[in-house]
């Protein structure tokens, strides 16, 4: 079912040869955290109990059965034992072709309601301070070299600043009423949409700023992480926001991406040290710790990471725990927690300069999945919030699509799907639209009976 292929054209990346072997190194991971993320995806106490099942393995037919029965008393399940269903339904299949360009893809995004998919290319190179605001509404509208009604230029400068700078992390707030971004001025600012002007600008970092996010809903906190090598938290209600609340150390080399967990406490970055890190800000420090200096130097740009420095640590690391296996060479390679809704957030996923995308298990540091079809650096990814569906962005000008494989072929772009080209960037509109039991698996009864289990659990799970 896959599209057929074109030529590369961001050109592979070797990963560095003759490391030691990940395997080797005995993962830690702090165990609150540890029993947090089992809390939300394994089944609770009390189905464990009402099926006997103890620690063992419980099949997705005794779930169902048990809930059927209303075994447990409650007449539905939990939301830990919906996540334990869902999750080992992996997007592992396919992939199939979203989309392509004669050019390098660098972003793919589903909106938080999984019913846009957002797609960037680059088809020219240009570092601006300026965002610009899409009107996605509207389907049949295209815009050309930003230059139709539906561009909105927010410029990010200081008006006593005549040097530019390029923006290389952007966020929007819960509520989608401010904008953060992180910038090559080492710099964070906050755009205040409704008074159409940057309303705070602190200097944050003694380097690029690569990564920028607001920690909750609240939008108060913010996690930055820059070349600088640290990961810092700010809170907006404090009167010197121009100082962090606390700082975090434990990576050696430049911090490439910031995710949330959401629950205002943990977080996770990816860095040119080649690893991801997973942090609580409760044991922040207050002051910058000596930062182990780097053993050699190198520039990730062009060149592999040296495989004498993989293993070494920071002397004051405070990470929680330490994820090895991916590679980040070359670009600001993404990684993220997988949805809380269908996995309770019990992955970590990331996009790898060794042309992959490595899904690790939060708990035990495992790496559960190594998804291999692009031919070159896959700088992006997404995870579906509700369906098993995932979405990568390479270098070589691919969109590629994977899937549960019992439902790969129901989860494909939706036929009611309806694209918009906003300059170098793509809108699949409805993208989740159109997709269930249909005729597909009308021939095979073992795999009908196993879909429609499966939808049980899609259709509100209740």
């Amino acid at each position: 079912m896959c599209s057929k292929r074109k030529t590369c054209h961001g050109g592979p990346s070797q990963q560095e040869q003759g490391s030691p072997a990940i395997a080797n190194e005995v993962f830690v991971i702090d165990e609150e955290v540890s029993h947090l993320t089992r809390l939300k995806s394994e089944p609770s106490e009390r189905t464990r109990a009402c099926l006997h099942a103890g620690k063992s393995h419980i099949s997705t037919f005794k779930l169902l059965s048990s809930r059927e029965s209303n075994r447990s008393g409650f007449g539905r399940f939990s939301s830990a034992d919906c996540s334990y269903a869902l999750r080992k339904h992996l997007p592992v299949r396919g992939p199939w072709c979203v989309d392509s360009m004669d050019c390098a893809a660098y972003i793919s995004q589903f909106s938080s309601d999984g019913s846009l998919l957002i797609a960037g290319f680059r088809a020219y190179s240009s570092l601006t301070p300026t965002v610009h605001i899409v009107n996605v509404q509207n389907a049949l509208k295209q815009s050309h070299a930003n230059i139709t009604d539906i561009h909105e230029g927010l410029n990010f400068s200081a008006a006593d600043d005549e040097s530019s700078f390029g923006i290389f992390s952007i966020k929007f707030s819960k509520d989608g009423h401010e904008l953060v971004v992180g910038n090559s001025n080492e710099s964070i600012c906050i755009y205040d949409l409704g008074a159409n002007k940057v309303t705070e600008r602190i200097h944050a970092h003694v380097a690029d700023v690569n990564a920028v996010t607001f920690a909750d809903e609240s939008s108060d906190v913010l996690y930055s992480g820059s070349d600088d090598s640290l990961c810092k938290v700010w809170d907006r209600r404090c009167h010197k926001s121009a100082k962090p609340v606390g700082v975090l150390a434990g990576h050696l080399d430049g911090v490439t991406f910031i995710d949330s967990r959401g629950d205002g406490h943990y977080f996770i970055s990816n860095c040119k040290d080649q690893t991801i890190k997973l942090w609580d800000i409760r044991k922040l420090s207050s002051a910058t710790k000596d930062c182990t200096p780097k053993a050699y130097e190198w520039d990730y740009r062009w060149m592999t990471y040296p495989s004498e420095a993989r293993f070494l640590k920071h002397s004051y690391d405070q990470s929680l725990a330490t994820f090895r296996g991916h590679s980040v060479l070359r670009t600001l390679i993404r990684c993220y927690f997988s949805p809380m809704h269908s996995t309770g957030q019990r992955y970590i996923y990331t996009g790898s300069s060794d042309q992959c995308v490595y899904i690790y298990d939060v708990a035990t540091g495992n790496v559960v999945e190594t998804l291999k079809w692009h031919e070159s650096i896959v700088r992006d990814c997404s995870w579906h919030p509700h369906l098993p569906t995932l979405v990568s962005s390479s270098w070589d000008g691919y969109l590629a699509e994977l899937a549960y494989e019992i439902l790969f072929s129901l989860y494909v772009q939706s036929p009611n799907a309806s694209k918009q080209v906003v300059g170098n960037s793509k809108i699949f509109n409805n993208y989740g639209s159109g997709r269930g039991i249909g005729k597909t698996f009308q021939k095979r009864k073992l795999e009908m009976g196993r879909a429609v289990m499966f939808e049980n659990f899609l259709a509100g799970m209740s």
